[in-house]
C-alpha cells in the first residue's frame, strides 16, 4: 500500500464504496486483537456472481485512484467469494449462500463489530 492511511479509515472507506454500489449487509469487524494477519475485515454480499465481481472491481478501482493497491486478490475466477487483501484490511465479498456457508461473522465472533451506519446511505443501512 503506497498511500498511508490508517486501517480504521481504510475499512470505513471500503464499506462506503461497497454501500454506494448497492452491496448487501455490509459489515466491518475489528479483529486486530485476535490475529496478526489484519486489523479489520470488511464483509459484504452481492446478489449474484456478476455483482460480486463488480463490487470487488469497484473497491480496487476507487482505492487505486488514491494510490492504494491490494497485496493480493483471490476468487475473481468463480466470484462466489472474492477476497481483497490490503494487509491491515481484508475485504470479503460473497454471494449470499457462500457467505452463509462460511459464516465469517460467527467464526470471528470475538471480533468487535463496528457501527458503520453513519457512513452508509440510509436506505442501504440496517
Amino acid at each position: 500500500m503506497e498511500n498511508k492511511i490508517d486501517s480504521k479509515t481504510l475499512a470505513i472507506e471500503i464499506a462506503k464504496i461497497l454501500d454506494k454500489k448497492k452491496a448487501q449487509d455490509v459489515r466491518v469487524l475489528k479483529v486486530e486483537s485476535l490475529t496478526v494477519l489484519t486489523d479489520y475485515f470488511v464483509i459484504a454480499s452481492g446478489t449474484s456472481t456478476t455483482q460480486v465481481g463488480a463490487l470487488a472491481d469497484e473497491v480496487e478501482y476507487e482505492l487505486s485512484q488514491k494510490g492504494i493497491e491490494p497485496y493480493t486478490t483471490e476468487g475473481f475466477d468463480s466470484k462466489n467469494w472474492v477476497l481483497l487483501d490490503y494487509s491491515s484490511v481484508i475485504v470479503h465479498v460473497f454471494v449470499p449462500n457462500t457467505r452463509t456457508y462460511y459464516d465469517l461473522e460467527h467464526l470471528w465472533a470475538d471480533g468487535e463489530p463496528m457501527d458503520i451506519s453513519e457512513y452508509l446511505i440510509p436506505e442501504n443501512s440496517l
